[in-house]
């Protein structure tokens, strides 16, 4: 039942279902914090239990020993009272005698009683012992799961922050995704293109014009010699040809 009534108190925090704590928290860094506190807390109560439950072992185990010890000189008493009545006795007193027996007996009752109180204790002390035992077991098991909840707890929240730091990383990565330069880039190339396709065009019509004027020059000089040849024959004249005769 000690045992019971120690660790009872800390049996709702070991059965909780942390995962589903930790889901239902807004923050589970103050989560894992507030088990961490309260589980060092349960740790400290039944320190404080165990060590009253271990001073009382030791009470009666002073106890046990002073009984015992009790006896023996009880028993060492009623020697020596019996040995002075039967002096007394060989000598003649048998007065004194009888008194010095009847402390002898006195002394008998009290290594009695002081050994059955032995007898009562030594089962007492065993279980005892045996509580005690199981009780510093249990505390050393809870420091030890104390100990994983805090490595635990290092464990998740660096992963909390892993997790958080590779959400940003997508979230960055999707904003440059869905700001692409590139398609800026893309536009101005466009109108590079367009800027370059209209210098092209300029030049091919001034090129065009500049055929049409070297036409115009062509067709000038044919009419300048027609005019020639015209004026010959006006003249009585043959007409000259490119050729000659």
């Amino acid at each position: 039942m000690a045992k019971q009534s120690i660790f009872g108190r800390i049996s709702t925090l070991m059965k909780a279902n942390i995962n589903a704590l930790l889901d239902q928290a807004e923050d589970p860094e103050k989560m894992l914090d507030q088990l961490v506190r309260d589980y060092t807390n349960n740790i400290a109560d039944a320190e404080a239990a165990i060590a009253e439950t271990i001073g009382n072992l030791r009470l009666l185990e002073r106890d046990h020993a002073e009984d015992k010890q009790a006896a023996t000189e009880w028993g060492n008493k009623a020697i020596a009272a019996s040995r002075k009545a039967d002096e007394l006795r060989a000598s003649g007193d048998a007065v004194d005698a009888d008194k010095f027996d009847n402390l002898a007996k006195v002394a008998l009752q009290r290594q009695i009683s002081a050994e059955n109180e032995v007898k009562t204790t030594a089962p007492q002390l065993a279980a005892q012992n045996e509580v005690v035992e199981k009780l510093k077991s249990g505390l050393n098991g809870m420091k030890f799961k104390l100990e994983e909840l805090r490595a635990k707890r290092s464990e998740l929240l660096a992963r909390q922050k892993t997790a958080e730091a590779q959400t940003k990383v997508h979230d960055a990565v999707k904003s440059i995704n869905v700001m692409d330069p590139t398609s800026d880039l893309g536009r101005f190339e466009e109108k590079v293109r367009r800027v370059e396709a209209r210098a092209a065009g300029q030049q091919e019509l001034a090129a065009s014009s500049l055929d049409a004027q070297f036409e115009s020059l062509d067709d000038l000089g044919e009419l300048t010699e027609v005019e020639a040849r015209l004026a010959a024959l006006k003249a009585g004249g043959q007409p000259q040809g490119q050729l000659g005769s």
